[in-house]
Protein backbone atom coordinates (compact mmCIF):
# COMPACT_ATOMS: atom_id res chain seq x y z
CA UNK A 1 0.00 0.00 0.00
CA UNK A 2 1.31 3.45 -0.95
CA UNK A 3 0.65 6.39 1.34
CA UNK A 4 1.17 10.11 0.90
CA UNK A 5 1.88 12.20 4.01
CA UNK A 6 1.42 15.95 3.45
CA UNK A 7 2.97 17.60 6.50
CA UNK A 8 5.30 20.60 6.86
CA UNK A 9 6.54 19.76 10.38
CA UNK A 10 9.73 17.91 9.48
CA UNK A 11 10.03 15.92 12.69
CA UNK A 12 6.40 14.78 12.65
CA UNK A 13 6.55 13.89 8.94
CA UNK A 14 9.71 11.86 9.52
CA UNK A 15 8.22 10.08 12.53
CA UNK A 16 5.08 9.19 10.58
CA UNK A 17 7.13 7.95 7.65
CA UNK A 18 9.31 5.71 9.83
CA UNK A 19 6.36 4.36 11.81
CA UNK A 20 4.24 3.61 8.76
CA UNK A 21 7.14 2.04 6.90
CA UNK A 22 7.66 -0.24 9.89
CA UNK A 23 4.04 -1.35 9.38
CA UNK A 24 4.81 -2.28 5.78
CA UNK A 25 3.56 0.82 3.95
CA UNK A 26 5.45 2.66 1.21
CA UNK A 27 5.39 6.32 2.29
CA UNK A 28 6.17 9.55 0.43
CA UNK A 29 6.33 13.01 2.06
CA UNK A 30 5.12 16.30 0.59
CA UNK A 31 5.92 19.40 2.72
CA UNK A 32 3.58 21.95 1.08
CA UNK A 33 -0.01 22.16 -0.06
CA UNK A 34 0.77 22.54 -3.79
CA UNK A 35 3.24 19.64 -3.72
CA UNK A 36 0.74 17.48 -1.87
CA UNK A 37 -2.02 18.30 -4.34
CA UNK A 38 0.19 17.46 -7.32
CA UNK A 39 1.36 14.19 -5.75
CA UNK A 40 -2.19 13.18 -4.83
CA UNK A 41 -3.35 13.81 -8.39
CA UNK A 42 -0.64 11.79 -10.09
CA UNK A 43 1.01 9.48 -7.56
CA UNK A 44 -1.39 6.53 -7.54
CA UNK A 45 -1.63 6.45 -3.74
CA UNK A 46 -4.00 4.29 -1.72
CA UNK A 47 -4.59 6.98 0.96
CA UNK A 48 -3.34 10.37 2.12
CA UNK A 49 -2.60 11.79 5.58
CA UNK A 50 -3.11 15.54 5.21
CA UNK A 51 -2.26 18.37 7.60
CA UNK A 52 -4.57 21.39 7.64
CA UNK A 53 -2.07 24.24 8.11
CA UNK A 54 0.31 23.97 5.15
CA UNK A 55 2.49 26.42 3.19
CA UNK A 56 1.06 27.51 -0.14
CA UNK A 57 -2.34 25.85 0.12
CA UNK A 58 -4.33 24.71 3.14
CA UNK A 59 -5.31 21.09 3.64
CA UNK A 60 -8.94 22.15 3.33
CA UNK A 61 -8.26 23.55 -0.13
CA UNK A 62 -6.20 20.54 -1.20
CA UNK A 63 -9.01 18.11 -0.48
CA UNK A 64 -11.65 20.48 -1.83
CA UNK A 65 -9.85 20.65 -5.18
CA UNK A 66 -9.38 16.89 -5.34
CA UNK A 67 -13.09 16.28 -4.75
CA UNK A 68 -14.07 18.94 -7.30
CA UNK A 69 -11.99 16.98 -9.83
CA UNK A 70 -13.80 13.77 -8.76
CA UNK A 71 -10.61 12.35 -7.29
CA UNK A 72 -11.71 10.07 -4.44
CA UNK A 73 -8.39 9.25 -2.74
CA UNK A 74 -9.18 8.46 0.94
CA UNK A 75 -8.02 11.35 3.15
CA UNK A 76 -7.24 11.34 6.87
CA UNK A 77 -6.90 14.98 7.94
CA UNK A 78 -4.62 16.06 10.81
CA UNK A 79 -4.94 19.36 12.63
CA UNK A 80 -4.10 21.18 15.84
CA UNK A 81 -7.50 22.87 15.41
CA UNK A 82 -9.73 20.78 17.64
CA UNK A 83 -13.04 22.65 17.64
CA UNK A 84 -16.11 20.79 16.45
CA UNK A 85 -16.67 23.35 13.69
CA UNK A 86 -13.08 22.84 12.49
CA UNK A 87 -13.68 19.10 12.30
CA UNK A 88 -16.99 19.62 10.52
CA UNK A 89 -15.26 21.93 8.01
CA UNK A 90 -12.67 19.26 7.26
CA UNK A 91 -15.32 16.61 6.64
CA UNK A 92 -17.46 19.00 4.61
CA UNK A 93 -14.50 19.75 2.33
CA UNK A 94 -14.34 16.06 1.50
CA UNK A 95 -11.99 14.47 4.04
CA UNK A 96 -12.95 10.97 5.16
CA UNK A 97 -11.73 11.31 8.74
CA UNK A 98 -10.26 13.99 11.03
CA UNK A 99 -7.75 13.52 13.85
CA UNK A 100 -6.60 16.29 16.18
CA UNK A 101 -3.02 16.90 17.32
CA UNK A 102 -1.54 15.64 19.55
CA UNK A 103 -2.83 12.21 18.60
CA UNK A 104 -2.21 8.59 19.49
CA UNK A 105 -0.20 6.80 16.79
CA UNK A 106 -2.17 3.63 17.57
CA UNK A 107 -5.44 5.47 16.88
CA UNK A 108 -4.06 7.03 13.69
CA UNK A 109 -3.00 3.62 12.42
CA UNK A 110 -6.39 2.08 13.24
CA UNK A 111 -8.26 4.86 11.45
CA UNK A 112 -5.94 4.63 8.46
CA UNK A 113 -6.57 0.90 8.17
CA UNK A 114 -10.31 1.53 8.38
CA UNK A 115 -10.05 3.98 5.47
CA UNK A 116 -8.08 1.49 3.42
CA UNK A 117 -10.64 -1.24 4.09
CA UNK A 118 -13.45 1.00 2.86
CA UNK A 119 -11.52 2.01 -0.26
CA UNK A 120 -12.42 5.04 -2.35
CA UNK A 121 -16.03 4.88 -3.59
CA UNK A 122 -17.38 7.89 -5.44
CA UNK A 123 -19.04 10.43 -3.20
CA UNK A 124 -22.04 12.29 -4.59
CA UNK A 125 -22.24 16.03 -4.02
CA UNK A 126 -25.49 15.58 -2.06
CA UNK A 127 -25.85 12.59 0.26
CA UNK A 128 -29.24 10.89 0.39
CA UNK A 129 -31.07 8.19 2.33
CA UNK A 130 -34.63 7.93 1.08
CA UNK A 131 -36.27 11.35 1.41
CA UNK A 132 -33.47 12.56 3.73
CA UNK A 133 -30.70 14.64 2.13
CA UNK A 134 -27.50 16.26 3.38
CA UNK A 135 -25.64 18.80 1.25
CA UNK A 136 -22.13 19.19 2.78
CA UNK A 137 -21.24 22.23 0.67
CA UNK A 138 -24.21 24.21 1.99
CA UNK A 139 -24.51 22.39 5.34
CA UNK A 140 -28.16 21.88 4.45
CA UNK A 141 -30.27 18.97 5.70
CA UNK A 142 -33.78 18.29 4.42
CA UNK A 143 -36.45 15.64 4.71
CA UNK A 144 -39.10 15.47 2.00
CA UNK A 145 -37.92 18.92 0.91
CA UNK A 146 -38.35 20.55 4.33
CA UNK A 147 -35.20 22.03 5.87
CA UNK A 148 -34.04 20.62 9.24
CA UNK A 149 -31.90 22.70 11.60
CA UNK A 150 -29.19 20.70 13.40
CA UNK A 151 -26.51 21.60 15.93
CA UNK A 152 -22.88 21.04 14.89
CA UNK A 153 -22.73 17.72 16.75
CA UNK A 154 -26.06 16.49 15.41
CA UNK A 155 -24.92 17.43 11.92
CA UNK A 156 -21.61 15.57 12.33
CA UNK A 157 -23.48 12.49 13.58
CA UNK A 158 -25.90 12.50 10.65
CA UNK A 159 -23.05 13.22 8.22
CA UNK A 160 -21.33 10.02 9.34
CA UNK A 161 -24.46 7.86 9.35
CA UNK A 162 -25.81 9.00 5.99
CA UNK A 163 -22.61 7.93 4.25
CA UNK A 164 -23.43 4.34 5.22
CA UNK A 165 -27.24 3.99 5.06
CA UNK A 166 -28.58 0.60 6.04
CA UNK A 167 -25.38 -0.39 7.87
CA UNK A 168 -25.26 -0.98 11.62
CA UNK A 169 -22.78 1.45 13.20
CA UNK A 170 -21.60 0.73 16.74
CA UNK A 171 -21.46 3.31 19.53
CA UNK A 172 -17.69 2.87 19.70
CA UNK A 173 -17.28 3.69 16.02
CA UNK A 174 -19.48 6.76 16.37
CA UNK A 175 -17.44 7.93 19.37
CA UNK A 176 -14.22 7.46 17.41
CA UNK A 177 -15.37 9.35 14.33
CA UNK A 178 -17.85 11.97 15.53
CA UNK A 179 -16.39 12.97 18.90
CA UNK A 180 -12.95 14.39 19.65
CA UNK A 181 -10.70 11.52 20.76
CA UNK A 182 -9.07 13.78 23.38
CA UNK A 183 -12.35 14.30 25.23
CA UNK A 184 -13.45 11.96 27.99
CA UNK A 185 -16.75 10.74 26.59
CA UNK A 186 -18.61 7.47 26.90
CA UNK A 187 -21.32 5.54 25.06
CA UNK A 188 -24.06 7.44 26.90
CA UNK A 189 -23.28 10.62 24.98
CA UNK A 190 -23.99 8.76 21.74
CA UNK A 191 -27.40 7.71 23.06
CA UNK A 192 -28.18 11.30 24.02
CA UNK A 193 -27.35 12.72 20.59
CA UNK A 194 -29.07 9.90 18.75
CA UNK A 195 -32.17 10.88 20.72
CA UNK A 196 -31.77 14.54 19.72
CA UNK A 197 -31.29 13.59 16.07
CA UNK A 198 -34.29 11.25 16.05
CA UNK A 199 -36.58 14.04 17.20
CA UNK A 200 -35.50 16.16 14.23
CA UNK A 201 -35.26 13.67 11.34
CA UNK A 202 -38.00 11.29 12.52
CA UNK A 203 -37.83 8.36 14.90
CA UNK A 204 -38.54 5.95 12.04
CA UNK A 205 -35.32 6.93 10.25
CA UNK A 206 -32.78 6.01 12.96
CA UNK A 207 -33.12 2.48 14.25
CA UNK A 208 -31.55 0.96 17.37
CA UNK A 209 -30.11 -2.51 16.76
CA UNK A 210 -29.98 -3.97 20.25
CA UNK A 211 -26.47 -4.86 21.36
CA UNK A 212 -24.94 -3.69 18.07
CA UNK A 213 -25.52 0.03 17.45
CA UNK A 214 -27.62 2.20 15.17
CA UNK A 215 -28.80 2.08 11.58
CA UNK A 216 -30.04 4.93 9.39
CA UNK A 217 -32.81 3.41 7.32
CA UNK A 218 -32.39 4.05 3.60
Amino acid sequence: MRLLVVEDETRLAGALQRGLQAEGFAVDIAPTGPQGLDAARHGGYDAMILDVMLPGLSGYEVVRRLRAEEHWLPVLMLSAKDGEYDQADGLDCGADDYLTKPFSYVVLLARLRALLRRGAPERPAVLTAGDLTLDPARRLVTRAGAEITLTAREYALLNYLIRRPGEVISKTELLDHVWDASLETGPNVVEVYVGYLRRKIGRDRLETVRGAGYRLTP
